[in-house]
């Protein structure tokens, strides 16, 4: 019998996150950075290598360092996430009959979630001494 130990399933559960966020990529109403997020954070339990490859990837890395290291979102993931969380909350509550209280709860869930988004800030906290360039180098 094979024994799976907890650091296995934070590392299965981590590609099965990451793999949910990829998916986000191409289908709309999947966001991507929480699931990456998500990943990097059980990738961090269950294997540094994992994580460190992660947070090494072009595309998703820097967010993920950004959010590790000072609760970041940057300005542009939170117009790209607004946008997208206005459009399709927006397209359940005007198009697909269902009972008003699930309209409520898809409407309730969607401010939710962009007061959750809107209350991070965009650049890192800057202490005495250090600019912004010297707190965390702006993604290229």
């Amino acid at each position: 019998m094979v024994r799976v130990t907890g650091k296995a399933v934070l590392v299965g559960l981590g590609w099965l996150s990451l793999a949910v966020g990829i998916v986000g990529i191409f289908l709309p109403i999947l966001p991507t950075t929480p699931f990456v997020i998500l990943a990097a954070f059980l990738f961090s339990k269950g294997s540094t290598r994992l994580h460190r490859w992660l947070v090494s990837r072009r595309y998703v890395g820097p967010a993920v360092v950004e959010w590790e290291q000072h609760g970041v979102i940057r300005m542009r993931a939170k117009l790209w996430a607004t946008a997208a969380i206005a459009v399709l909350f927006a397209n359940t509550l005007v198009f697909v009959p269902v009972a008003p209280w699930i309209k409520a709860a898809v409407a309730a869930t969607g401010s939710a979630v962009l007061a959750f988004i809107w209350t991070r800030p965009s650049l890192p906290a800057i202490g005495p001494g250090k600019s912004r360039a010297t707190v965390l180098p702006l993604p290229r």
